[in-house]
């Protein structure tokens, strides 16, 4: 069926290619209604040495349409622009702050029920660093960059969310950044104890969702074969992720507990016109 279907193709290339060959003069005028403005009219014969007429004006304009196809414009297209953030640090808030200076803390003190307040800008991260709010560890290189940059800034995000949260009942900027970045801090410590805590059962539930998966994907092997590793992940997921998020509820309450405790630090000595005159 091939080869018959092939033989039509063949005469047809032998047919044009003689014909070619034959009559290299020869110009077969085309209709310009068939193939468009585009198309050039030339002579039908060239062997009296005339030469060609000249393009017509508007043949010109339909030319200069040709060259530039393709010329569709891409719809919703808005170049994002910002501040140029560099490549070696984790993060693409444009709005974010550096990390704040600790170097007075106010006491928490004219607390009142939440009210409308301005949100707070997230904190950067340094460069190389993840940054879960007072926790910095350096970016593992196994790490791609994208990843590191969302991790970065889920952590970033909840920190100024809880810092805003905190200005809304009245306290104080410094006291503020240090419950909210000892709090998402504290949490990710906890977070991290509990998976550890987890790992032997979480090698337990890899082993059975892994044996699992395969007892469920052999019958359709090869493909089914992937079941394994994907029972795996979701038995460890099972067993690690219950006792990390419990590790993280109990890291954030302990560290917010601390931040709202930890006593006021002095800038320096207050202005006399705070307490009057002096006097003898």
């Amino acid at each position: 069926m091939v080869v018959a279907g092939a033989v039509p193709v063949v005469l047809t290339l032998v047919g044009s290619s003689g014909a070619a060959n034959a009559e290299p003069g020869r110009y077969v005028p085309v209709s310009q209604t068939e193939h468009g403005g585009h198309v050039a009219f030339v002579a039908d014969d060239m062997d009296s040495g005339e030469e060609a007429p000249a393009v017509q004006p508007e043949q010109t304009e339909h030319s200069q349409d040709w060259q530039d196809w393709p010329s569709a414009q891409a719809p919703n297209v808005r170049p994002y622009r910002g501040t140029r953030i560099p490549d070696d640090t984790r993060s693409s808030l444009q709005w974010a702050r550096p990390v704040p200076k600790s170097e007075y803390l106010s006491p928490v003190e004219s607390l009142h029920g939440p009210v409308p307040v301005e949100p707070v800008p997230p904190i950067a991260p340094p460069p190389g660093m993840l940054r879960f709010g007072n926790v910095q560890v350096e970016a593992p290189d196994w790490l791609p960059r994208e990843p590191a940059i969302q991790l970065n800034d889920a952590a970033a995000v909840t920190e100024a969310d809880l810092a805003t949260f905190f200005d809304s009942v009245g306290m104080e900027r410094t006291r503020s950044d240090r419950i909210a970045s000892q709090t998402v801090g504290s949490a990710a410590l906890g977070a991290a104890a509990g998976a550890a805590v987890a790992s032997p059962f979480a090698l337990i539930g890899a082993g059975v969702g892994g044996a699992l998966g395969l007892a469920i994907g052999l019958p359709f092997a090869p493909i089914g074969l992937a079941a394994g590793p994907i029972g795996a992940a979701y038995g460890a997921a099972i067993m690690a992720a219950p006792l990390a998020a419990i590790g993280a509820g109990i890291g954030g309450g302990l560290g917010a507990m601390q931040a709202l405790t930890a006593p006021p630090r002095a800038l320096g000595p207050a202005e006399a016109a705070t307490y009057g005159p002096a006097t003898d």
